[in-house]
């Protein structure tokens, strides 16, 4: 069998490795030189940095699965550290190694910069979804169901606020709260290493798309870089691409692996994907802003990943701590906010006044530079139709983090849409 996977970001590096693994020859073709899709790495005066920050977590088991079998070990790639929330000066939020779910009730409870009457607010919220079994009745907006279990206002400012628009990129008004119950289910509600933070020491690109690739070529298969596909086809043979406008193909199985507002260009000769596209058709889409700003090599923040609340970044990331790129501070603003009404330069100052406020005696930046993904990912939100991976076209698969599934926009969400591709097909050729 001959499978054609169109994108190689981490969806469609995920299936490709997997098919890859099971024996399938499989040609991967990508636009871009760069792996990765809109995770990517991207070169900034001299340095490798990436278009957007991504937090792992422990619960990412298709992710770190997939690293371990291409050959990225995780131990080596990320560095994990227990559950750690910080806003210098405001709140600390840290989990023991205590087996779960002690780890969670003696993080909560010993939380600093938070009441007693918020602490158990916070044990209560979580008693009360997992007496639910994680499943709503009826989904609704994130910041309704915290009004309705009567969420004190820095709690969630703190602490439910910030983890949900990390994990979904929506705003909580408008967030689904039932994919974000997914998401608590798999992470603070899961074992104790679900919690652990693993953060990135290496480039996107390098974390996984690129070993996959190896891992790809390795087995018979190829990515061809810089090939774009402009339309698909079928005929008896197979699928056709139109691969810089000249035919490839034809291929017995097809996963398409795009961004999702790339769909209905590509698929517009096939009639049976209709359906498919016409959800996408729906969505709305959130930004991902990030901020780089160049210091002296001697400016550290305090940790490697500090919160910042009521200001214009969200979480700050020291990249010599973690990647060996000594000074440079990074930034990641998560879905729209009142941050897009500033230009770059005041962004950067305005990020640049974050910095200050946990590094005294900051100086100016060398240098600034602002990454803005403006479709970064659909907005997560109450009861959202997203395609199934199994279209019915037969041999046509989707994957990519909007596909429909438990989870939201995020790079394990991609994962796990690659592997439910991968293993369709394959089911399917059996």
């Amino acid at each position: 069998m001959t499978v054609a996977i169109v994108g190689a970001g981490y969806a469609g590096m995920a299936a490709a490795a997997e098919l890859a693994a099971a024996g399938r020859q499989v040609t991967v073709f990508e636009a871009s030189r760069t792996l990765g899709g809109r995770a990517r790495a991207v070169d900034l005066e001299g340095l490798t940095v990436d278009n957007g920050a991504h937090i792992f977590v422990g619960a990412y088991s298709e992710t770190l699965r997939l690293m371990e079998l291409v050959g990225a070990a995780p131990s080596r790639l990320l560095r994990r550290q227990p559950l750690r929330l910080e806003y210098p000066g405001e709140l600390l939020i840290t989990a023991p190694r205590l087996p779960a779910p002690l780890h969670l009730a003696w993080a909560l409870l010993g939380a600093r910069g938070l009441s007693w009457p918020e602490k158990f607010a916070a044990i209560r919220f979580m008693q009360g979804l997992k007496r639910r079994r994680f499943r709503l009745s009826q989904d609704l907006p994130v910041a309704d169901y915290f009004r309705d279990t009567r969420q004190p206002e820095r709690l969630v400012r703190y602490l439910w606020e910030p983890l949900c628009v990390a994990a979904l990129n929506t705003p909580t008004a408008r967030a689904s709260m039932q994919v974000f119950a997914n998401v608590l289910r798999d992470s603070l509600a899961a074992d104790r290493g679900a919690s652990d933070f693993l953060l990135p020491q290496v480039d996107f690109s390098r974390l996984f798309p690129e070993p996959a690739a190896a891992f790809v070529a390795a087995r018979g298969g190829a990515v061809r870089r810089e090939t774009r596909i402009g339309a698909i086809g079928r005929d008896a043979a197979g699928f056709r691409l139109d691969a810089n406008g000249s035919m490839s193909g034809p291929f017995d199985q097809l996963v398409v692996a795009v961004a999702p507002q790339h769909l209905d260009k590509l698929v517009a000769g096939l009639p049976q994907m209709a359906a498919s596209v016409g959800q996408v058709a729906g969505f709305a889409y959130e930004p991902i802003v990030s901020a780089y700003l160049a210091y002296p090599e001697n400016v550290r923040l305090p940790c490697a990943m500090v919160g910042v609340a009521g200001g214009a970044a969200q979480w700050l990331f020291d990249r010599g701590l973690l990647y060996g790129q000594p000074g440079l501070i990074s930034a990641v603003i998560s879905a729209h906010g009142r941050h897009e009404t500033l230009d770059h330069d005041a962004l950067a100052a305005a990020i640049h006044g974050e910095i200050a406020r946990v590094v005294p005696g900051l100086p100016a930046p060398r240098w600034s530079r602002i990454i803005t993904e403006k479709r970064a990912t659909f907005a997560c939100t109450p009861g959202i139709a997203r395609p199934p991976t199994v279209t019915p076209l037969a041999g046509l698969c989707l994957a990519g983090d909007y596909v429909a599934g438990d989870y939201p926009a995020t790079l394990e969400g991609a994962a796990r849409s690659g592997v439910a591709a991968a293993r369709a097909l394959l089911q399917a050729a059996d």
